[in-house]
């Protein structure tokens, strides 16, 4: 009995000790709707006929996981052969836990065209919900979740044609390391060089301690109760974008602390969950609970600047679409609160529109009218509580419905130390904390928990020097050229040559013009100097003096007038500035628009601010977008702020912030915290360069926002300083040394493909890929001085370097190869094998980088330093986002006359008429090889593209149907299908067909 084995036999027996029924007689897909069949009709107290259970069954056996996710949470409708209504759920959904809970083994779906084994299925009312994978080798996150999804996607799996398209969550384990994520669509995961991460998840209890033993977990997760409330009430069904997510457990604990809270009536709370842990998902999630509790009248999420509400709205509506309405003004807001509707019941507002609503002296009365709710039981939820509670709000609310619970989410909790609100009760006057305001912490997830979940990344910062008289003292702003010079000589580095994008921190408005008009000079003049230099494309915002805006007996201007005071109540210092000199501000700004305008081809004013900021913070998130899919010329590399977007603002494609500004606490954490989102391994951390020598700010924000982990906080938040780095770079450049040399190989690029085996391949990519992680990593650092970078190339240089990367992706396709080809057939070793292809992706090696190359380098008289053909192919070769393409651009790039002066356009047409050209000649191979006429083939291919593009439809539902309507020859073996299927998605995949390259 193999390990595998032994950890399924004994996971059965557990979770029959929970109570679940073992079911060893379901063994196929016939078994398993018989048992599906009997609880269906027990349920709903139903005996169906033969006939209208094979209609119920196509109409609930849904492709689309999503679909079918929402028929498991809702009463259905169905109507009987009589004529007469049933109206049905598949599960108890008032009761999760009175459901009848099973377990199966070793599930075989499809068996005429299928040799996969599902290793253990949970059923909830006889459907698979739960499907657990047992691996006996040390898996990598990673690769866990490739294999599932490898395997849902193969043909033959039954996720789209049985009762598995109910599957909820899969867990895989090797018994000490268990991991656990949502199914979804479209989780075609090659681990590519656009590679992103699916979220997957480590149990842990409250304090954020991890439950990795499958024993354990299941003790904890797989109770039947818990797996019911699980999937029923902490799985969110995102509506905008048609997927699953599974709540994180510490947002389930303080969802639980909340409810249990308000259901206990015991007073306020916050909630302590660090920026970027996902807190709006969590207040929605405790908001829609609220909905259902019929002691509470109303519950209010509240936000404290319009640009929050619009987003924390959009946020609702995509968890649950038409959720949460939007409150134009607080007319809305107080009819909405007056609402008996239930749809009313859960409104997201502003603390500025509920303030109006409870002030008395207000001209239309409103307090008057809220004065039927004075004494019910309303349920207040403020996010990022510190900036809307420590004023004069907070006690009008208080007063007013002295029956309501207030609970504040923060990610940086006011303590004694950061408390900055003085409140003047009598003759005493005090600080206000968080707890102050809040009574109790509910529950805390600090950023020390987050990054060692990995849920954030860790930071580099970097303390500008200077030089001369331009050494950067404590506190004080260093001289702005210094600063910008700085910057520009930093950027592509720090942004992984501008895959990423940037924030520039400034102290006053006065400041963040003088540094865009800085920006603006210094480029003109770099670009002037050097005609190849691509300059940086700089934005700045910064709101406009709202007195400046309003004009009499104007509606519209008054209007966006009053938008932007309400904007500034939370941008202290944009506020004050603007009362000086207002109408310098208004024309710098008024110049900033205009260049906008020239360089993106919009037509925005200074009048209506809000929708230029809007487009500012999409140009931002827009670099996710490749250069090919959108010009590198309609994104932003930097914007020029000086208290906008530094709280708040969410982006995964930027990751450095530049900071010429005194920060503390709260303010520190919050700003340096919009570059420290996890995307994947060419994001290694968020990058901050300090022009004020903060070290002992930051110290003390560590210090106070590090929870229960003092001690290590700093090693745990900061990246390894580069002395230490570059010391693992040598070291893992010396193991690949002494690696090749086991082999009686010379470390030389050339001699991996010398390598004999699979085993020792293996090992090369395992060596070579920790290699290229760190110099991922050093090339990222900002603070390398000249020796340090002189030590970096020594150790491996660059065009080693660039040799070895062709190396590892020739190996690490061919492994690649036989891990798909021969799947579960594979050695082990190769199974598990993760290539990380993200690593080894440029940012500027491109499809257009390299046809504006080639054009360059076929030139007679080159602008440029000409490169060979041997050069370019080495390039192509050592990257990973053309892999696929590497093979025909290449020969592409061979058939080239390298002296006949090229443009790019025609390139562009030679190379669509090359593969045009080679795939109809592999085609036409394809058939000869099955004796069939080349032209039947053609069309049978285009078919299968057309109709998967348009219809969606599976490959597998295809081939046979079509296969007979050829007219060539009436194909009925599947033994030649199943030879025909890998080359013709392999010419799909050539022809770039997306459609049926997804199937792979």
């Amino acid at each position: 009995m193999n390990k595998e084995t032994q950890i399924e036999g004994k996971l059965i027996e557990q979770l029959k000790g929970l109570k679940y029924i073992y079911r060893p007689d379901i063994t196929d897909r016939k078994s398993l709707e018989t048992n599906f069949r009997q609880k269906f009709d027990a349920l709903n107290r139903v005996r169906l006929t033969d006939s209208e259970y094979f209609r119920l069954r196509e109409e609930i056996i849904n492709p689309d996981v999503f679909i079918a996710s929402k028929l498991l949470r809702e009463r259905q409708y169905f109507q009987r052969e009589d004529g007469t209504p049933l109206h049905y759920t598949l599960v108890n959904i008032k009761d999760w836990c009175r459901n009848d809970f099973e377990v199966i083994s070793q599930l075989r779906i499809n068996t005429e065209n299928s040799h996969q084994r599902y290793d253990i299925i949970l059923l909830i009312n006889g459907l698979p919900v739960v499907q657990v994978e047992l691996k006996k080798l040390d898996v990598s996150p990673r690769k866990a979740i490739q294999q599932i999804v490898d395997y849902k996607n193969e043909p033959g799996n039954g996720y789209g044609n049985s009762l598995l398209c109910f599957m909820q969550l899969f867990i895989v384990s090797n018994g000490s390391k268990t991991l656990y994520f949502a199914n979804n669509k479209n989780q075609h995961f090659t681990f590519n060089a656009d590679e992103q991460f699916l979220p997957v998840y480590e149990l842990a209890d409250i304090n954020n301690k991890k439950i990795n033993n499958l024993h354990d977990f299941t003790d904890t997760f797989l109770t039947k109760c818990t797996l019911g409330e699980m999937i029923s009430k902490y799985m969110v069904l995102v509506e905008s974008e048609q997927k699953l997510l599974v709540m994180r457990p510490y947002q389930i604990y303080a969802v639980k602390a909340i409810v249990d809270c308000i259901k206990d009536n015991r007073g306020n709370g916050y909630i302590w969950h660090t920026t970027g842990s996902g807190k709006t998902l969590t207040s929605f999630k405790a908001s829609t609970l609220l909905k259902n509790n019929p002691d509470i009248e109303k519950c209010l999420f509240v936000v404290d600047r319009k640009d929050l509400d619009r987003q924390t709205r959009e946020e609702f509506n995509k968890f649950q679409e038409g959720s949460v309405e939007e409150n134009t003004n607080t007319e809305t807001l107080v009819r909405r609160l007056l609402s008996t509707d239930y749809a009313d019941k859960v409104i997201v507002t502003t603390i500025q529109k509920l303030g109006l609503a409870l002030d008395g002296t207000y001209k239309k009365n409103y307090k008057e009218r809220l004065e039927p709710l004075r004494n019910k039981r309303i349920a207040f939820i403020f996010d990022e509580c510190h900036r809307s509670q420590f004023g004069d709000n907070h006690k009008a609310i208080k007063e007013f419905f002295p029956k309501a619970q207030l609970f504040g989410f923060t990610g940086t909790p006011i303590f004694d130390e950061n408390a900055t609100y003085n409140i003047r009760e009598g003759e005493y006057a005090s600080y206000k904390t968080t707890k102050d305001i809040f009574e109790k912490q509910l529950h805390a997830y600090t950023i020390t928990h987050a990054i060692e979940d990995k849920n954030v990344l860790r930071f580099h910062i970097d303390y500008f020097k200077g030089k001369g008289d331009q050494q950067a003292k404590p506190g004080e702003a260093v001289a702005q050229q210094a600063v910008v010079d700085a910057i520009l000589a930093k950027h592509n580095a720090a942004t992984n040559q501008r895959k990423f994008n940037a924030i520039l921190a400034t102290a006053s408005i006065n400041n963040a013009i003088d540094y865009y008009r800085l920006f603006k000079e210094t480029q003109k003049k770099k670009r002037n100097e050097t005609p190849d230099y691509i300059p940086l494309t700089i934005a700045c915002v910064f709101s406009p003096p709202a007195q400046l805006i309003a004009k009499e007996g104007d509606q519209q201007s008054q209007k966006n007038a009053a938008d932007i005071k309400q904007l500034q109540e939370d941008l202290t210092q944009e506020k004050e500035d603007n009362q000086q000199n207002p109408e310098e501000k208004k024309k710098a700004l008024t110049e900033i628009i205009a260049d906008y305008n020239k360089q993106f081809g919009t037509n925005h004013s200074i009048n209506e601010f809000d929708l230029y900021y809007q487009d500012v913070q999409r140009r931002i998130k827009d670099q996710k977008y490749s250069n090919k899919d959108y010009a590198h010329k309609n994104k932003i590399d930097i914007t020029i702020v000086v208290d906008m977007l530094l709280t708040g603002f969410d982006s995964k494609y930027l990751n450095v912030l530049y900071v010429d500004k005194n920060l503390k606490y709260h303010g520190l954490i919050q700003a340096f915290s919009r570059t420290n989102r996890v995307l994947n391994d060419t994001k290694p951390y968020g990058n901050i360069l300090d022009f004020r020598s903060q070290q002992e700010a930051v110290n003390q924000a560590i210090a106070l926002f590090s929870g229960e982990e003092y001690a290590r906080a700093k090693e745990i938040w900061m990246v390894d300083p580069a002395p230490v780095v570059i010391h693992q770079f040598k070291e893992a450049v010396e193991k690949l040394g002494i690696f090749m040399e086991a082999h009686n190989l010379l470390n030389e690029p050339e001699e991996v493909y010398n390598l004999k085996g699979d085993a020792a391949r293996i090992a090369f990519v395992k060596n070579f890929k920790e290699v290229q992680r760190l110099k991922t990593q050093l090339d990222q650092y900002t603070d390398l001085d000249e020796t340090q970078k002189a030590t970096i190339e020594a150790i491996l240089p660059k065009e080693t370097l660039q040799e070895f990367r062709s190396s590892y992706l020739e190996t690490a396709k061919q492994l690649r190869e036989i891990q798909q080809k021969e799947g579960d057939q594979a050695p082990p070793q190769i199974q598990q094998l993760d290539f990380e292809f993200v690593l080894f992706a440029s940012a500027v090696i491109d499809y257009d980088y390299i046809m504006n190359l080639i054009a360059d380098s076929t030139q007679k008289k080159p602008n440029k330093q000409k490169m060979t053909k041997t050069q370019v192919i080495s390039l192509l070769s050592s990257n990973a986002n053309l892999m696929d393409e590497q093979e025909d651009l290449t020969e592409y790039i061979n058939s080239l006359d390298w002296n006949s002066g090229q443009d790019v356009d025609s390139l562009r047409k030679g190379y669509e008429t090359f593969k045009d050209n080679k795939y109809d000649n592999e085609l036409a191979t394809i058939a000869h090889k099955h004796g069939l006429q080349t032209a039947a083939l053609k069309a049978f291919v285009d078919n299968i593209l057309n109709r998967m593009i348009f219809d969606g439809e599976k490959l597998t539902d295809l081939l046979e149907p079509l296969a007979l309507s050829w007219k060539a020859r009436r194909v009925k073996e599947l033994a030649l299908m199943e030879d025909l299927v890998p080359q013709l998605k392999k010419v799909a995949q050539g022809r770039e067909i997306s459609g049926l390259a997804a199937y792979e």
